[in-house]
């Protein structure tokens, strides 16, 4: 069949279930804990008992103000909740608390940056709040479902996108930049392998050159970034080819099967009314004042957006180093730790990214678990900044000698390991003259035109001072010598 792909373009819009870290449930005392045995955290609010009242969880509140404000979201003042009605074994009330027409966040954006570099501004629809359902299994036995209720009830953050993105990379981005702002916020894990982070992808695909979008099809429930670039990759391939050949796009709801890589069909979607949607009888409204939004504002950390901007344009550092450097939470704090101490950007940058990373991948231990204070780190980089000690000294010999003992100061403990370097010249040049006799005919060669032993004489030198002499003066010296 021939390529249509450059005729068409995709129309998506992605739906993200962000599950809040809270300790309880968004409307009952019940526990979160993740991993507890089936059917143990539940009482007779989340199993929809008659009689029973829900009670608002303040902290999703929070969560929900927070993350409006880190998207540049107007924060709605009263909100209601709404009961969105279904049937489904996982979800034993027959309805799910959310929020209809009053989403407690309403438009916003999220920056995203694309492989090339380029930037793109993703609108939000909105972000409200709701409850997640229980978790149907269905490779246990082979002739039932069985149903695990703990996590019903668990407090949702549904961010809903305008259909903005023309590309599976967009919508990956996108992914990345949401589950590094929950994390930076604190309000989830953004864990996709736990159920913390999920993705309904809404997609049509259109002629290039026209406004109307084509017919939506819904694919739920992705598992993983990659799933989801690779979704949007094939159903955008498979409703241009079904349009091609005379083919429509029906209305309807699809899951992706990532062993074939291949989109198939559920059921037909949906309309919102077939939810009869109606107000919430048993929850009053949410009051969120402009008080208790300013109190919020004064509790974010520094965003990832922010600090990326400072870095590369106040900084100086590049793209690719800001990037991996605000990847983590927990690695931009230290790295700010570090400016604190005056540490110049760059070589906080190269320690962090270099040996420091190497020693968490090597021992399989996360930021947090690094044993070494930022004022530590700060006063051992110090010391190679000022050319006290070299920064292969540094890194081979103070760096694992500071791993091991974290409350050392650096420099008495580059002291005791021999590794000051030595700048009196007179000790230098006599350490100098010793190597250049034991090695004649290398330095035959050398003035003779093989320029490349001075790495020879470097290296004799420096065995002889247990790596403490002064690189650069001992160069100088070195060539001083040889070219007499």
């Amino acid at each position: 069949m021939p390529d249509y792909s450059n005729a068409y373009e995709p129309v998506i819009g992605l739906e993200v279930h962000i599950q809040l870290n809270t300790l309880s449930k968004a409307y009952a005392s019940d526990s979160t804990e993740y991993g507890a045995l089936p059917n143990t955290l539940v009482s007779p609010i989340t199993l929809g008992h008659p009689g029973t009242l829900p009670k608002t969880n303040k902290e999703v509140i929070a969560s929900a103000v927070k993350i409006g404000l880190a998207c540049g979201c107007s924060i709605r003042e009263v909100n209601e909740y709404a009961r969105k009605n279904y049937f489904y074994a996982d979800l034993p009330k027959g309805y799910q608390i959310t929020q209809h027409t009053t989403p407690i966040c309403s438009g916003g954006s999220v920056l995203i940056r694309l492989n090339d570099g380029t930037e793109k501004t993703i609108g939000l629809t909105r972000i409200h709040m709701e409850e997640d359902t229980g978790k149907s299994i269905h490779d246990l036995d082979p002739f039932h479902t069985l149903i695990d209720l703990n996590r019903a009830g668990v407090p949702l953050l549904e961010v809903v996108s305008e259909p903005e993105f023309r590309s599976g990379e967009e919508a990956y981005q996108y992914l990345s930049e949401i589950r590094k702002l929950v994390r930076y916020l604190g309000i989830s894990d953004g864990n996709m392998e736990e159920g913390s982070l999920r993705c309904d992808v809404n997609i049509s695909v259109r002629k290039k050159g026209v406004e109307k979008f084509g017919t939506k099809v819904e694919i739920k429930n992705m598992n993983s970034f990659r799933n989801v670039q690779r979704a949007i990759d094939f159903e955008t391939r498979r409703q241009i080819e079904h349009i091609e050949s005379g083919g429509v796009v029906l209305q309807e709801t699809r899951q992706f099967d990532p062993s074939k890589g291949q989109t198939h069909v559920m059921r037909i979607k949906e309309d919102a009314h077939d939810y009869r949607y109606f107000t919430e009888p048993d929850l009053q409204p949410v009051v969120v004042s402009e008080e208790y939004i300013a109190r919020i504002k004064t509790e974010l950390p520094p965003l990832p957006n922010a600090l990326y901007k400072r870095y590369t344009h106040d900084l100086g550092l590049s793209p690719y180093d800001a990037s991996l450097i605000t990847e983590n939470k927990a690695m931009a704090l230290f790295f700010e730790d570090l400016l604190a101490c005056d540490i110049p950007a760059k070589s906080a940058a190269n320690w962090l990214m270099g040996p420091v990373k190497a020693y968490l991948n090597e021992k399989a231990l996360d930021w947090s678990d690094f044993p070494l204070k930022a004022t530590t780190l700060s006063a051992m980089i110090g010391l190679v900044e000022e050319d006290t000690v070299s920064h292969s000294a540094a890194q081979q010999r103070l760096f694992p000698a500071l791993l091991q003992s974290p409350e050392s100061p650096p420099l008495a403990l580059a002291e005791s390991l021999g590794i000051l370097q030595q700048k009196d010249l007179g000790a230098l040049e006599l350490h100098i003259q010793a190597v250049l006799n034991e090695w004649p005919e290398k330095v035959a060669e050398y003035r003779a035109g093989k320029k490349g032993l001075i790495g020879l004489f470097m290296g004799e030198v420096m065995k002889r001072t247990n790596g403490s002499a002064d690189p650069k003066t001992t160069t100088l010296l070195l060539r001083d010598k040889l070219d007499q």
